[in-house]
């Protein structure tokens, strides 16, 4: 019993909710807002509605709509440069996480010197201030509203990195569920599901906590009742409502616990292949990656396998049950027939793409239950790929 414990955001939640942003506490008056380059923003109406409840709240906007669905290093700084050069004073995310992440990112640049990997990757110390975060969630998976993490890839090392600090948690998070209704299965599946890993990934972690195990077994459970009721009908409010709380608790998991070693190879497979979705990517390790810890260290993970079958209500006292909960689970929400080939990904990336989980973020290697070497990974990665 040996942890910290610290969210900082306020969290506005629930359906309709956005039509309050204008009666908010707002921390600045004028907003950088940062969005992906698609279309869906403008197509559904969100963003005016964001900018008319701004304007009613006497906030000025600049828009930045570039972001790709895996953000990249050169958008960080290119939307920092345009908001220091705009006067802007806070950061609005719009979107699903690649705008919510890179907002996070933007926020940390603005007013600190050199590049984004200088404190991603090398360790340079914050020292300016970081400009205050709003987040405004449209999809249900990365939970990044309620946690301090920002996911970018250089490019030109081909490094997806994790990254937070204490700064970077976003001062106020509205969740609407009425603006994930727009959603398509495919991708809400994909961003489920990366919601329930980090859950996993999270009550798996040596850094667990008491408070983080109820946010994941809750998540998980969540997550298996409700994400096929999303997948089948978008417009079923009760279900996109369920999924919203349950990424956003699994966000709460990121912040109290940690993701592991899963997250970490993935990172790696869409840092090489940036059109390969990032749930996407973990449902493909998934299924290889959990039995080979079971494999691996059985006593280590076996009571937890267990625990997290019994939250997706699959009976029996063995860890297998987990695997076949799984494995239901990811056959419910139409994913039985992803294959990373879909993507390009090779057998012979193995190697290159292990290498790259242990250099870019290895840290989270060190988080998991069993431990792994990289030959470990190449394995679980080389009996992903189909």
């Amino acid at each position: 019993m040996h942890f910290d414990y610290y969210i900082p955001t306020r969290i506005i939640f629930g359906r309709g909710r956005l039509s309050e942003l204008s009666n908010l506490p707002l921390p600045g008056k004028k907003a950088l807002i940062v969005i992906t380059n698609g279309q869906s923003m403008r197509n559904f109406g969100y963003l005016d509605k964001v900018i008319r409840s701004l304007e009613a709240a006497g906030v000025e906007t600049v828009l930045f709509d570039k972001v790709l669905p895996n953000p990249t290093q050169a958008h960080v700084m290119e939307a920092a440069d345009l908001a220091r050069n705009e006067n802007c004073d806070f950061v609005i995310g719009l979107g699903g996480g690649s705008a919510i992440d890179s907002a996070k990112a933007v926020a940390v640049m603005v007013r600190n010197p050199g590049t984004f990997w200088d404190y991603a990757k090398d360790g340079r110390e914050i020292n300016e201030q970081v400009l205050p975060i709003v987040a405004i969630p449209t999809t249900a998976g990365t939970g990044t509203e309620s946690d301090p993490w920002t996911v970018i890839t250089n490019t030109d090392t081909n490094e997806k990195i994790g990254f937070g600090c204490k700064q970077t948690f976003p001062v106020l998070s509205v969740v609407d569920p009425e603006l994930m209704v727009s959603v398509p299965p495919r991708l809400t599946a994909y961003q489920g599901m990366d919601a329930f890993f980090h859950a996993a990934e999270g009550y798996l972690a040596n850094v667990a906590q008491p408070v983080s195990d109820l946010f994941a077994l809750d998540s998980i459970k969540r997550i298996t009742k409700f994400l096929p009721q999303a997948v089948a009908d978008g417009n079923d409010l009760q279900a996109r409502a369920e999924m919203a709380w349950a990424s956003t608790q699994s966000g709460m998991v990121e912040s109290t616990s940690c993701c592991i070693s899963e997250h970490s190879m993935e990172h790696a497979l869409s840092a090489y292949y940036p059109e390969l979705p990032h749930g996407a990517g973990l449902v493909a390790l998934s299924r290889q990656y959990f039995a080979y810890l079971l494999k691996k260290d059985r006593k280590k993970v076996s009571v937890r396998y267990i625990d997290m079958a019994k939250a997706m209500g699959e009976e029996g006292n063995a860890p297998e049950a987990f695997l076949n909960a799984l494995d239901k689970l990811i056959n419910n929400v139409g994913l039985g027939d992803l294959k990373l080939s879909q993507w390009g990904l090779k057998k012979e990336d193995a190697e290159k793409l292990a290498a790259n989980s242990f250099s870019a973020m290895g840290s989270l290697y060190e988080l998991d239950p069993v431990t792994l070497t990289c030959d470990d990974a190449v394995c679980i990665i080389r009996d992903s790929i189909n």
